[in-house]
């Protein structure tokens, strides 16, 4: 029987043995792209996005994918940065089938994050 740290019996009732966890296949993974801006570049493109609770980890990602080309979140799912987004990327969202869940909307001016003192 397996024990956890403290030496109490853990029962596998209800639950997925350990070991049928260690063999389970991952199968979620995503291309990770590079940014092709620079820090300084202007932040004119707001993305708007929707992702369904049940594709969180593509959610995640597309969050991840944002930061690494120098979008500033100001809000959840509202966040501005540099345009436009490569296009390989927004090929691969509709791979991932999250490509019909964001907008984009082109700034007339570059957002700049003001911080009153």
């Amino acid at each position: 029987m397996e024990v956890n740290s403290f030496g109490i019996p853990i029962f596998s009732q209800g639950r997925k043995s350990r070991s049928k966890m260690k063999n389970r296949k991952r199968t979620f993974y995503n291309i990770a792209f590079y940014s092709p801006f620079n820090k300084d570049s202007s932040k004119n493109l707001i993305v708007m996005y929707d992702i369904p609770s049940d594709k969180k980890k593509e959610r995640d990602w597309f969050r991840r994918q944002l930061i690494k080309f120098n979008y500033i979140m100001i809000q959840k799912s509202v966040w501005v940065g540099p345009s436009p987004l490569p296009k390989d990327f927004l090929d691969y969202l509709k791979e991932i089938k999250i490509g019909d869940n964001f907008k984009t909307f082109k700034l007339a001016k570059s957002y700049t994050n003001f911080k009153k003192v």
